[in-house]
């Protein structure tokens, strides 16, 4: 296991099987995409593993949908599988988040905590927006798979949907300032 953090894992872990699904796309068709995605999937778990002898819950859940859904649109010839394993992924992301604060756990905190040091009603409020925001991007995946070209919506995921999730993060800094948890000043005062 690796002592210091390794800055390019989590985005060749996040976005290398989404980068190699529109490459494949691009060159091969949704078929060769939707197989290409898989395997590197299995590899982004491969790797998460050997570089921190932990995978990500975030990844294994994608995995699995991926996994699911992705065999599904091979087996069936059917791309209506794959396009589904979006709206799949984010309403599990939106059912866990908003369900967590239901029972008075704010579920991001464990996941983000090492990003952010935040005040409890910090980790709600940002929990909720995530929650919602997901369950907005499920919806919206929905509606752009199910009316447009399957062009358009390969284009929507993997740039679409990541700028969209970029500029969201991006809007609750303000959030994330204002509840920010301070470290006390050392010294005599």
């Amino acid at each position: 296991m690796m002592e210091k953090p390794m800055p390019w894992l989590k985005p060749t872990v996040d976005y290398g099987p989404l980068l190699v699904f529109f490459v494949a796309y691009t060159l091969s068709g949704l078929w060769v995409a939707t197989g290409a995605l898989m395997a590197t999937t299995l590899v982004a778990i491969v790797v998460s593993y050997w570089a921190e002898r932990r995978v990500p819950m975030v990844l294994v859940v994608t995995a699995a949908v991926v996994m699911v859904f992705g065999g599904l649109t091979l087996i069936f010839d059917d791309d209506r599988f794959i396009k589904m394993k979006p709206t799949i992924v984010q309403a599990v992301f939106a059912i866990v988040l908003l369900g967590g604060l239901a029972m008075g756990k704010p579920l991001l905190k464990p996941v983000m905590s090492a990003a952010w040091d935040l005040t409890d009603r910090g980790w709600t409020l940002l929990t909720l927006r995530f929650g919602l925001f997901f369950a907005a991007m499920a919806i919206a995946n929905e509606i752009v798979w199910r009316t447009q070209s399957t062009d358009f919506w390969v284009n929507y995921k993997v740039f679409g949907a990541i700028g969209v999730t970029l500029a969201f993060t991006m809007t609750q800094i303000p959030l994330i300032t204002r509840y920010q948890v301070l470290p006390e000043k050392d010294g005599d005062d």
